[in-house]
C-alpha cells in the first residue's frame, strides 16, 4: 500500500553505521546482566554527530520493542527523549512522533516525561557555541534588559504554541483559554492604570533629561530617530510589557480562527464566542480592576454586530438576574455601560433598545420600592444593581448624547425626555448621592444644557451629606467621607497597551470634553485638565482604603480610574 509515494508496508532500508547488536538483541542480552551492549546503546544515542538515517534507524526499532521497553529502561527512554529531533528532515520528526505514541500507548508510566520533553520544546532554545573547549551560551554576557527580553519572548513562544493545539485539537480550547486568560489577569492586576502611567511618564523625563544632556556634547538627532521606534513601542512599566506581548499573540489568534483566508468565517467564530464568553463569566467579570484581558471580548465583538448584541444580552440577563449575586450583578452593569459607551462599532439603534432595556428596569423597580410600604432609603448594600444599572445609564448618555442629538435634534430630545429620567434622579433612592461625583456633575451639565432633567439640587443637597465608609481595608474603625460607595469600575477605560492597542484604537471611543457646556463647579474643576487627558473620570476613583469591597476573591482591590493586534507574531515560525 503506498500513499504519496511512501510505502507503508515496507520498511526502507537505511544504512548506517552502528556498533552493538540490534535494540531487540540489547534488551535481551541487558535482562540476563550483559550491559556491555546497553551502555554502548546509550552512548551512541548521545553522539552530538548522530545523523538522520541513524536516529531514524534507531526510532524503528525501538517502535517494535515498546513492549519491553519498561520502567526498569527509564535511563534509556530518557536518553532517547533528548535525542535532537526539532530541527530536522521532516521524516525524523514523522519517525520520532510515531515512536512516541507508541511508547505512551503501551508504557503509560512515561506519559508525562514524554508530555514535558515535548512543552520544553514550546520556548526558544538558548544558543551554546564551544569555544576552547567551554560550551558559553549567548546568555552569559547579556545584560539585564536582553534578559529581561528573552523571558518576553519565551513567555510569548509558550502562548503561541498552547494556542496552537487548540486549532487541531479544539475539544480543550476552552481549559487553555481559561488557563491563559487566567495568568493574564494576574498580570493585569499587578500592572495597575497608575503604576503604568507613573512608569511611562518617569521614562519620558529621564528620556528628556539624558537628550538635554547630550545635546551639550554632540548632535543625537540621527541616532535618537532612527531609535524612536523601539522607544515608543515598548512599555516602561515590565509587567505591562509582558502583558502587551500576550494581548499581541492573543488577539492575533482570535482574528486568525474568526477569518480564514481573508473571509469570515461564522461557525468557527460562533465556538470561539462561546468557549471565550464561558472563561469571561468564570474568571473576568468576578476580577475587579483588570485593565486590559477583557478586550479580548471587546476585540472579538468589533468584528460583527451580532456578537456584540449577543454580549450585550448576555451581560442584561446577568444584570437582571435576583438569584445571582448581587456583586456579580453590579460588575454586568459596570460591563453594559461600559460597552455602550465606548464600542465605536456599536449601532445608535442598538444603544437605544440597550437603554430602554436598563430604564424600564429601573422604573420597574423604583415602582416595587414604593409599593413596598416601607421607607425607602439610600443604601447601597440592598440596592446595589440599581444604582449601578442608573450610573450605566448615565454614563451611556454622557458618551453617546451627541450621536443621539446629531442626526436629527428634534427626535433625540423627544427620544431623551421619554426616559423619564427626572423621575429616576428624584427618587427616594437618590441615585445621584451614590454614582461618581464626576459622573453625575457631566450627566447634570448635559441634561441641563438640553433641559432634559435639572440634578444640581439635588447634587447641593447631597454635597451636604457625608456618606459613612463602612469598613477600612486597613482593618479597624474608619469614619470618612466616601466619594465611591458603589466601588465604581469601567472596564473599558483607555488601553494603555502600546502593542496591542494598535487594534483596540480604530474601535474605541475616546472622551471628546468639547462640549459647549459648564460641568457643575468642582475643586478639581478649577485645577484645569492632564495634557492628552481622555478621561473626565481621571482620579476621581479613590484607591481601594476606605471602600467598599466590589468583588470578592478579587486579585487586587486597588485600582484608579483614569485619564490602544493584527498577525502572529513575524518572528514565530509558523502562523497559526
Amino acid at each position: 500500500m503506498e500513499i504519496d509515494g511512501r510505502d507503508f508496508l515496507k520498511t526502507p532500508s537505511v544504512k548506517t553505521v552502528r556498533f552493538g547488536g540490534s535494540v531487540a538483541e540489547t534488551l535481551e542480552k541487558h535482562k540476563h546482566g550483559d550491559s556491555s551492549d546497553y551502555e554502548l546503546l546509550k552512548h551512541q544515542l548521545v553522539d552530538p554527530e548522530i545523523k538522520d538515517a541513524q536516529i531514524i534507524n534507531w526510532l524503528q526499532e525501538f517502535r517494535t520493542c515498546v513492549t519491553h521497553l519498561t520502567k526498569d529502561h527509564e535511563q534509556l527512554i530518557y536518553t532517547i527523549l533528548r535525542l535532537p529531533w526539532l530541527g530536522r528532515s521532516q521524516a525524523v520528526v514523522d519517525e520520532y512522533l510515531a515512536f512516541l505514541g507508541n511508547l505512551v500507548s503501551a508504557q503509560t508510566v512515561y506519559l508525562c516525561a514524554c508530555l514535558n520533553m515535548v512543552v520544553s520544546h514550546f520556548t526558544p532554545k538558548r544558543v551554546t557555541i564551544c569555544e576552547g573547549g567551554v560550551d558559553i551560551s549567548d546568555s552569559d554576557d547579556e545584560d539585564e534588559s536582553a534578559a529581561a527580553h528573552h523571558q518576553i519572548r519565551s513567555l510569548e513562544c509558550y502562548v503561541h504554541n498552547l494556542l496552537r493545539i487548540t486549532v487541531y485539537i479544539p475539544s480543550i480550547r476552552r481549559d487553555i483559554l481559561e488557563l491563559i486568560i487566567g495568568k493574564l489577569l494576574k498580570l493585569d492586576v499587578n500592572a495597575s492604570r497608575t503604576h503604568i502611567e507613573e512608569a511611562e511618564e518617569n521614562r519620558v523625563q529621564t528620556q528628556k533629561a539624558e537628550e538635554q544632556s547630550e545635546e551639550c556634547l554632540f548632535d543625537m538627532d540621527e541616532d535618537v530617530s532612527a531609535d524612536e521606534p523601539t522607544r515608543t513601542t515598548v512599555m516602561a512599566h515590565p509587567v505591562a510589557e509582558r502583558l502587551d506581548t500576550l494581548m499581541a499573540v492573543l488577539m492575533a489568534y482570535i482574528k486568525d480562527i474568526c477569518y480564514v483566508d481573508g473571509s469570515f468565517h461564522v461557525e468557527r467564530t460562533k465556538e470561539l464566542y462561546r468557549d471565550l464568553l464561558t472563561v469571561f463569566d468564570k474568571l473576568i467579570l468576578p476580577t475587579h480592576a483588570s485593565c486590559h484581558v477583557q478586550y479580548t471580548l471587546f476585540y472579538l465583538c468589533s468584528f460583527k454586530p451580532a456578537l456584540a448584541e449577543a454580549f450585550l444580552d448576555h451581560l442584561w440577563k446577568i444584570l437582571q438576574n435576583p438569584s445571582l449575586p448581587a456583586v456579580l450583578r453590579q460588575a454586568a452593569a459596570g460591563y453594559l455601560g461600559s460597552f455602550l459607551a465606548r464600542a465605536k462599532f456599536i449601532p445608535l439603534s442598538t444603544v437605544w433598545a440597550c437603554l430602554d432595556l436598563l430604564i424600564s428596569w429601573i422604573h420597574q423597580y423604583i415602582d416595587s420600592q414604593d409599593s413596598c410600604g416601607k421607607q425607602v432609603c439610600c443604601d447601597v448594600s440592598l440596592h446595589g444593581p440599581f444604582y449601578t444599572s442608573c450610573q450605566a445609564v448615565f454614563y451611556t448618555i454622557i458618551f453617546r448624547h451627541r450621536a443621539m442629538l446629531e442626526a436629527n435634534m428634534k427626535k433625540g430630545l423627544e427620544y431623551l425626555q421619554s426616559l423619564n429620567l427626572e423621575r429616576v434622579v428624584m427618587c427616594q433612592l437618590n441615585p445621584l448621592r451614590v454614582c461618581l461625583p464626576s459622573i453625575t456633575n457631566m450627566f447634570a451639565a448635559i441634561t441641563r444644557k438640553y433641559q432634559v432633567v435639572f440634578c444640581y439640587t439635588i447634587i447641593e443637597r447631597n454635597n451636604r451629606c457625608v456618606l459613612p465608609v463602612v469598613r477600612s481595608s486597613a482593618g479597624g474603625d474608619c469614619v470618612t467621607t466616601n466619594t465611591n460607595p458603589l466601588d465604581s469600575f469601567f472596564p473599558f477605560d483607555p488601553y494603555l497597551l502600546k502593542r496591542s492597542g494598535q487594534l483596540i484604537e480604530p474601535l474605541y471611543q475616546v472622551w471628546d470634553d468639547l462640549l459647549d457646556t459648564e460641568p457643575f463647579p468642582t475643586k478639581r474643576g478649577q485645577q484645569g485638565s492632564r495634557e492628552d487627558e481622555d478621561d473626565f473620570l481621571y482620579g476621581e476613583t479613590p484607591q481601594a482604603e476606605g471602600i467598599v469591597g466590589l468583588t470578592p476573591n478579587s486579585y487586587d482591590s486597588n485600582f484608579r480610574s483614569p485619564s490602544s493586534l493584527g498577525s502572529p507574531p513575524n518572528s514565530l515560525q509558523r502562523p497559526f
